[in-house]
C-alpha cells in the first residue's frame, strides 16, 4: 500500500490550486486503491455517475468485491443530508461492501451496517490538511479487510429478498434516470423504443418512474425464476438466465428477453450483472427447500414474491394486497366452492365446468 503521508500530500497539492472539486482528488484515490491488492482492480466509473452509481467498483477478475463513493474533500461524510443521505441509503441497500470517503475521513459499510467508527487520517482547517499518523495503521487494516471481503454466501430467503430488493431499487432508480434523460434529450434509443412500445400496447399512463419500477421487478424476478431452474451453481449470468427461464411461463420469458436481452443498455447492464452475482452466491434450491418446509408453501416462484415485495416496496405490497394465504385454507375454499356448485347449483363438473349459468334476479332479469 502506498505511503499515506504521500497520499495526503497529493490531496494537498490539488487543494492548493484553489479550484479543485471532487473529481480532482480521484487520481490520488485511484493510486491508493490500486495499491491495495494486485488481484483486485479498482475501476473509476465516471460514465455511471449520471445514472446514480458509486464512483469506484473493485473487481477480482470479473466478480465485484466492493464499491466506493468519493465525496469532495470539504464534505462531512458523517453528516450528509438531502439527496446525499438518500443516495447513501440506496447504496447501502444495494452494495454489501461499501466505502464512503472524502479522502481524509473513511466510513465502511458491510451489508448495510457501518463497520467500526469513522477513520480520520487528516484534519482540514483553512485549506490545510494536517495528517493524523496514529490512524494510518487502522485505515490500512480496514482497507485490506475491505478488498479481502469474501463473495457473499446467502443462506436464507429473507437475506436473499433484502439483497434482491436493494439491487432492484438501484435498477429502478438507474432506469428511471436513464430513460428520463433520453426522453428529455429526444434521443431515439432502444430504451425509449421499449418504453413507447409498453405505453402504446399495455399501459397508457406509463411514465419513466413506472417503467423503471416495472423494469426492476421484471428483471429481479426473472433472474430469480431462472436461478430456480439452474443446476450449475458455480456460474450464473444474464445470458444463462435467458435460456433458463421456464417455458411454462411464456409471458415472463418473452418479457425478460425483451427488456434484459443481449442488447441491454450499457448504462443499466452493470447493476443487472451485479444482481446476477447475488444469485451466483446463492444456492436457491436449498434456500427454497427450507422456505417451503418452514412456511408450507410448495411453489416458491409464487410465494417468494410476497417476501421479495415486502423488502422491495412494502407500500406497494399492501396496496396490491399481495399477502400469502395458507395453502390449506385455499384448498378448503376451493373444495367448498366446488361442492356448492355441484350440490346447490346442479353443476356436475363443479369448478371444472366451462358452461355459462343464467340466474334470474328478483327484478325478473
Amino acid at each position: 500500500m502506498i505511503d499515506l503521508f504521500d497520499f495526503i500530500q497529493k490531496l494537498q497539492s490539488r487543494l492548493d490550486t484553489g479550484h479543485a472539486k471532487e473529481h480532482a482528488y480521484r487520481p490520488a484515490l485511484q493510486e491508493l486503491f490500486d495499491s491495495l491488492d494486485s488481484d483486485v482492480d479498482a475501476v473509476n466509473e465516471p460514465k455511471r455517475e449520471a445514472v446514480g452509481a458509486p464512483d469506484f467498483i473493485f473487481l477480482r477478475g470479473v466478480v465485484p468485491v466492493g464499491h466506493a463513493e468519493a465525496k469532495d474533500i470539504d464534505i462531512d461524510i458523517r453528516k450528509l443530508s438531502g439527496y446525499s443521505i438518500e443516495q447513501q441509503k440506496r447504496y447501502r441497500g444495494a452494495f454489501p461492501n461499501l466505502i464512503y470517503t472524502n479522502g481524509r475521513d473513511w466510513l465502511f459499510f458491510v451489508e448495510g451496517e457501518q463497520r467500526g467508527e469513522c477513520i480520520t487520517i487528516a484534519t482540514l482547517e483553512n485549506n490545510l490538511l494536517t495528517p493524523l499518523p496514529d490512524n494510518f495503521v487502522i485505515l490500512r487494516r480496514r482497507l485490506e479487510a475491505f478488498v479481502a471481503e469474501p463473495v457473499q454466501s446467502i443462506r436464507s430467503a429473507e437475506a436473499l429478498a433484502h439483497m434482491m430488493a436493494g439491487k432492484a431499487v438501484m435498477i429502478r432508480e438507474t432506469m428511471t434516470r436513464t430513460l428520463q434523460a433520453d426522453l428529455d434529450a429526444s434521443n431515439q434509443t432502444e430504451l425509449v423504443g421499449q418504453f413507447l412500445a409498453f405505453k402504446q400496447q399495455l399501459i397508457k399512463d406509463l411514465d419513466a418512474p413506472k417503467f423503471g419500477d416495472l423494469y426492476a421487478e421484471t428483471i429481479a424476478y426473472g433472474l430469480f425464476a431462472a436461478r430456480l431452474n439452474d443446476t450449475t451453481l458455480h456460474d450464473f449470468s444474464r445470458a444463462e438466465a435467458l435460456e433458463l427461464l421456464p417455458k411454462s411461463n411464456p409471458f415472463l420469458r418473452k418479457l425478460f428477453q425483451y427488456v434484459a436481452g443481449y442488447d441491454l443498455d450499457d448504462r443499466i447492464k452493470w447493476i443487472v450483472d451485479d444482481l446476477c452475482e447475488v444469485f451466483r452466491a446463492t444456492n436457491l434450491a436449498t434456500i427454497m427447500a427450507d422456505f417451503g418446509r418452514l412456511t408450507g408453501r410448495h411453489d416458491p416462484f409464487l410465494h417468494f414474491y410476497e417476501t421479495f415485495l415486502a423488502a422491495y416496496d412494502p407500500t406497494k405490497r399492501e396496496a396490491a394486497g399481495v399477502y400469502y394465504t395458507p395453502e390449506a385454507v385455499v384448498q378448503f375454499i376451493v373444495r367448498a366452492v366446488d361442492e356448492v356448485l355441484r350440490d346447490d347449483f346442479g353443476i356436475a363438473d363443479g369448478l371444472a365446468d366451462t358452461s355459462k349459468v343464467w340466474i334470474k334476479k328478483d327484478n325478473g332479469q
